[in-house]
C-alpha cells in the first residue's frame, strides 16, 4: 500500500533474514573449491514481468529471481488487477493487452529502482489512475529525466512530494508518439523505460539519444526482452536513434538467465582465496555486462575459463594491482573490485562510475568510508576511487541498506578477521539466499539476532 507520509521498508515476505541484525563471515581456512548455481537475473526478471503484464495472453517466466524487487513488482501487477502466480522460480502472468482489469489503485514498489523507471511509462500510456510509491530509500532516487521525457509525450504524471521523485500520481491514457530527444549519460534505465512504453503509443516513436549511453548493454537487454514478447524496434549500431511502431506485446514462455551481478561475488571469492569457483548456469555469451568482471579478475592474475555454459575462476597466490580500470559498463561490480583491491600488490583505481552515487546509497562515498574504517588507504574521486594495498582491520560495518555493499563486505571478510556486517538482510533486494549459499559452500557464517 502506498503511503505518502512515512513509507514502509522495501523488505518483502520473500526476505529470509527477518530479525537478523548482524553477521560474520569468518576467514577461510583453506582454498575454496566449489560449483555454484546462481539465482535468476534481476534485470531480466523485472523487464519480463512488466512486459508480460502489458502483453496479450499468458506468459510463463522460468528462472524468475525471488527477491524483494521482484516480489514488489508482482505485487504491483496484482494491484493492476492482473493474475500473477508464482511457484518457486516460475511465474505465470495473465497479460492485460494494455487494458488493466482495475481502474485505479495504490501501487507500492519497495526499493525497486528498475520498477520505478520501467512502470511509469507503461502506466501513463495505458489506462487507469494510479498512485505509485516506494520505500524511503527509493523516494530519494531521482526520476526527473524520465518524467521530463514522458511529460513531453503529454503524459499526466504528478509528483506528490519532492519534484522528480516518488510518490507519483499517474493518469493513464493513450498517448501519441512523435520525436523525442533524451540524454544517455544519466541512466540507461530511463531509456529502457521509454522504449518499453513505446509500442503502446498510438503512433510511431523515434527516440534520439544526444549523449553516450551509460551501460549500453542494459538497453540491448531491454530490446531483447521486447523482441522475445513480439515487439520489434529499429535502431542504429551506435544506439543513438530508436524507432518503435505501435504493436502488441504477445504472451510467451521465456527462460530467464541467471544473474551475472550475483555471480561476480562468488567468482571474487575464488580470486581472493586462491580458490576455484565455477558458476554453472551462466555462460560468457550473456549480454549482462557484469560478466566482464572475469576480465578484470584475469587482469588481477586469475585464471579464467569461459564457455557458453559456465565461467570458472582460479585465484592466484596474490592478486595483481597497479592499474586503472573503467567500470562504466559494469558499475555494479565497483564494490566487488573495491573489496579485492586491498589484497592486491599495487593500487587499483576505479573510474567512470559517478552514476553509482545515486543508487541504493552513494556507493563511492560509502565504500571509501568503510575501507578507511578498516585502515585501508583510499582516495575518493568524483567518478570512483583509488585503493592501496593494506591488510584490512576487522570492525563493525554499516551496510547503508545496500545489498551490494553487504555482499562485497562478505567477500572481503573471508580475508579479514573480526568483520561484523550490520543489517545483512538488505541482500534480499537481489539475493535473499546469499548468506545461505555461502554456508552451503562450507564457509563459516554466523547470523545473529
Amino acid at each position: 500500500m502506498a503511503n505518502t507520509s512515512t513509507p514502509p521498508s522495501g523488505r518483502s515476505p520473500w526476505s529470509v533474514l527477518h530479525g537478523i541484525h548482524t553477521t560474520q563471515v569468518h576467514p577461510l581456512k583453506k582454498p575454496l573449491r566449489a560449483q555454484v548455481r546462481v539465482p535468476g537475473s534481476k534485470s531480466y526478471t523485472n523487464r519480463a514481468l512488466i512486459l508480460a503484464a502489458a502483453a496479450q495472453g499468458e506468459s510463463t517466466l522460468r528462472g524468475l529471481l525471488r527477491s524483494d524487487d521482484s516480489y514488489w513488482c508482482c505485487d504491483a501487477l496484482r494491484g493492476l488487477g492482473l493474475r500473477v502466480e508464482v511457484d518457486g522460480d516460475t511465474a505465470v502472468v495473465q497479460g492485460s493487452g494494455g487494458m488493466w482489469p482495475a481502474e485505479q489503485g495504490e501501487l507500492f514498489i519497495g526499493s525497486a529502482g528498475t520498477i520505478a523507471r520501467f512502470l511509469p511509462g507503461v502506466l501513463a500510456t495505458t489506462g487507469g489512475q494510479w498512485l505509485v510509491d516506494g520505500s524511503a530509500q527509493l523516494r530519494g532516487r531521482p526520476l526527473a529525466t524520465l518524467l521530463e521525457v514522458l511529460t513531453t509525450l503529454a503524459a499526466r504524471i504528478t509528483p506528490q512530494g519532492e519534484p522528480g521523485a516518488l510518490p507519483l500520481r499517474i493518469e493513464g491514457r493513450r498517448l501519441p508518439g512523435g520525436q523525442l530527444t533524451m540524454s544517455g549519460n544519466v541512466s540507461s534505465q530511463f531509456i529502457s523505460g521509454v522504449l518499453m512504453a513505446a509500442p503502446l503509443l498510438s503512433s510511431p516513436l523515434t527516440l534520439h539519444i544526444d549523449s553516450p549511453i551509460v551501460q549500453q548493454a542494459y538497453v540491448l537487454m531491454t530490446l531483447d526482452m521486447m523482441e522475445a514478447l513480439g515487439v520489434t524496434a529499429t535502431f542504429d549500431d551506435a544506439l543513438t536513434t530508436f524507432t518503435v511502431k505501435p504493436q502488441p506485446y504477445l504472451g510467451k514462455a521465456i527462460d530467464l538467465e541467471a544473474d551475472a551481478s550475483t555471480a561476480g561475488y562468488f567468482l571474487a571469492l575464488a580470486a581472493l582465496n586462491q580458490g576455484s569457483v565455477r558458476v554453472t548456469n551462466l555462460g560468457a555469451h550473456t549480454r549482462q555486462p557484469d560478466i566482464q568482471l572475469s576480465d578484470v579478475l584475469e587482469r588481477m592474475g586469475c585464471t579464467v575459463q569461459r564457455t557458453n555454459t559456465f565461467v570458472e575462476v582460479q585465484g592466484p597466490p596474490r592478486l595483481r594491482g597497479g592499474f586503472t580500470v573503467s567500470l562504466k559498463e559494469m558499475s555494479d561490480q565497483t564494490l566487488t573490485v573495491a573489496a579485492l583491491a586491498p589484497f592486491a600488490d599495487g593500487p587499483i583505481t576505479v573510474r567512470d562510475v559517478a552514476h553509482i552515487r545515486h543508487h541504493e546509497s552513494d556507493r563511492i562515498a560509502a565504500m571509501c568510508t568503510l575501507l578507511r574504517s578498516m585502515k585501508v588507504p583510499v582516495e575518493e574521486h568524483p567518478d570512483g576511487m583509488t585503493i592501496s594495498p593494506a591488510q584490512p582491520v576487522g570492525t563493525s560495518l554499516h551496510t547503508y541498506d545496500d545489498h551490494r555493499i553487504a555482499m562485497a563486505l562478505a567477500v572481503l571478510s573471508t580475508r579479514t578477521p573480526g568483520v561484523v556486517i550490520e543489517d545483512p538482510g538488505c541482500v534480499s533486494k537481489t539475493c535473499p539466499t546469499f548468506f545461505g549459499e555461502l554456508q552451503a559452500l562450507g564457509l563459516d557464517v554466523d547470523l545473529r539476532a
